[in-house]
């Protein structure tokens, strides 16, 4: 809870997370600036939450570009205690993984690191990195059964390999882009006085924090579930797996990184277990009646040996230690993420 008239900044405010934090930021009585890509896409944030005196907006074009920051900071930098960079591309539409997905990623994590050390040095205190479970392991590892990933891990990709596919180049860019504040902390100590916090979430799924954002395209975590409620009986479904965190914890608990003393320095891993498509089909069918027989099955109840045999385990149990709170579960996730949807679907 914001105690004085506490002003966070948070960097792509647009984002399916972002507006889930810029809402509880709110709530719990901070002052925020958020960043958006351009003026339209800032007045209908701002018009989302009914142009809140306590809310403000400002435009970075293109995060992967030089000092991109420099101008937000140069001229709010001062008013500025906290810092929430959740601004990143994550998207596999690219052949050029280097320039679309690598670059963005780490250069928009050095701007905004730079720019505080310029121009709000003296007057930052926290950093919070949205960074993902991405960064904690490969892809080409993700599905050795027997790997056990914690808050120490680190993604064992490099540069070079990282850009086999569009998928191991998004994943590296949230290790590449993770590293670099880390590393920019240790050089700059003397010249900062911020503590560093990273936030590392699975598949994040839940609802989007305002319906209609669904008829503007959805994150890509959300789209397994939005091709699931699409599909048709008897029909084939890529069986995604990995660690699932509901977009309500994860917005949660960057408000707890930056109000516990003790996540300071630390990795936060978000995940409230393994979760596969199968899964996820089991619960549009077993759920939503206007679903059953109409969607595909797969093979039900398959889902826990599937992941027994295909995912590697994640222990973030220092994480949900220092957190104290509980998570949704994927039921609970999955069944509000879908009925919003579906409600959403019917008034197309």
């Amino acid at each position: 809870m914001a105690t004085d008239n506490t002003t966070v900044f948070v960097s792509g405010a647009t984002g399916f997370i972002a507006l889930h934090i810029v809402n509880d930021l709110l709530k719990a009585g901070y002052t925020v600036i958020g960043s958006g890509r351009s003026q339209e896409k800032n007045d209908g944030l701002l018009k989302k939450f009914n142009n809140n005196p306590k809310l403000s907006m400002e435009i970075v074009k293109d995060i992967a570009v030089p000092n991109a920051f420099d101008e937000v900071f140069k001229k709010r930098g001062k008013e500025i205690k906290i810092v929430l960079h959740t601004a990143s591309p994550f998207h596999f539409q690219t052949t050029n993984f280097e320039k679309d997905l690598l670059t963005p990623a780490v250069n928009g994590t050095k701007s905004i690191l730079e720019a505080i050390k310029k121009y709000a040095a003296d007057t930052v205190e926290k950093v919070v990195i949205t960074s993902s479970t991405a960064a904690l392991v490969a892809p080409t590892e993700m599905s050795k059964g027997d790997l056990v990933i914690t808050e120490e891990s680190w993604n064992k990709d490099t540069w070079e390999s990282c850009q086999a596919n569009a998928v191991a180049a998004y994943c590296g860019s949230k290790k590449f882009a993770e590293q670099t504040a880390w590393d920019f902390l240790k050089e700059n100590q003397s010249s900062v006085k911020f503590t560093l916090s990273t936030v590392n979430p699975g598949y994040v799924f839940g609802p989007q924090m305002f319906a209609d954002s669904l008829k503007h395209g959805i994150n890509t975590s959300s789209g397994i579930i939005s091709e699931l409620i699409r599909s048709k009986v008897g029909e084939e479904f890529f069986n995604y797996c990995g660690p699932f965190i509901d977009v309500r914890d994860v917005s949660k608990a960057h408000l707890v990184a930056i109000e516990k003393p003790e996540c300071a320095g630390k990795r936060l891993v978000l995940s409230e277990g393994l979760f596969c498509s199968q899964e996820v089909v089991d619960i549009l069918n077993g759920e939503f009646p206007q679903l059953k027989g109409k969607i595909a099955t797969g093979e039900p109840a398959s889902g826990p040996a599937f992941l027994e045999k295909n995912s590697c385990k994640f222990d973030n149990s220092k994480t949900k230690k220092i957190l104290g709170f509980k998570f949704y579960n994927l039921k609970d996730c999955i069944v509000d993420t879908a009925a919003q949807m579906l409600e959403v679907q019917s008034e197309a």
